[in-house]
């Protein structure tokens, strides 16, 4: 088997996980309720999608 000759720094380490990281979530408000919207997505709120009703709304 393969094993590692020397100790991988934590520089190394650290260099590897660089993108690893969590993003935030990016919102946009909804056209028609002004909501705030994960884009790409249907809105909760009034269920419009790029200015069509995909689902019925809430009440």
């Amino acid at each position: 088997m393969a094993v590692p000759k020397r100790k991988t720094s934590k520089t190394r380490r650290d260099k590897r996980r660089t993108h690893d990281a969590l993003s935030i979530p990016s919102f946009s408000t909804c056209a028609k309720c002004n909501e705030p919207v994960r884009s790409h997505h249907i809105c909760d709120n009034c269920g419009t999608y790029n200015g069509r009703q995909i689902l019925d709304a809430k009440e």
